[in-house]
């Protein structure tokens, strides 16, 4: 039996791994502009709008945690094609993307690299707990 005071368990993740030689200010920005990726494509990851005891509306946010991770620059390497490898909705950030400064600027710097040679400093990740977990492989948590 369940009731509105029982855990919700998942059976999808959310996940990001940063790369570890990031600053603070890049690890934060990183993760907003990785996460906006997965709630814009994936209507499935939103909850219901908030609203305050005086019915002031907010917006709806994520229904579940995002889990934040952090590696090497090799272990971003092998997530991101271990990721492809798994077909798992992904978002990336490459190095590139701090020099520029607009969305169209962003996606050319993207588009100008091979994947195999993007220089990645954040993945993020939407999946089965599971295939996530194996994605993950070789990260750990962010302190």
């Amino acid at each position: 039996m369940t009731t509105e005071h029982t855990p919700v368990r998942f059976d999808t993740k959310i996940a990001v791994l940063l790369r570890e030689d990031l600053e603070p200010w890049q690890r934060l920005n990183v993760t907003a502009f990785l996460v906006s990726g997965l709630g814009s494509q994936l209507p499935e990851v939103i909850g219901e709008p908030y609203a305050d005891a005086d019915g002031t509306p907010y917006l709806p946010m994520f229904r579940q945690p995002v889990l934040v991770f952090e590696g090497t620059k090799e272990t971003l390497t092998a997530a991101h094609g271990r990721a492809l490898s798994r077909s798992l909705p992904r978002a990336v950030f490459t190095s590139d993307l701090f020099a520029t400064g607009n969305d169209r600027d962003n996606r050319a710097a993207v588009r100008a690299v091979p994947k195999n040679q993007l220089d990645l400093v954040g993945l993020a990740v939407y999946g089965p707990r599971n295939a996530v977990d194996k994605v993950l492989k070789g990260a750990r948590m962010h302190p």
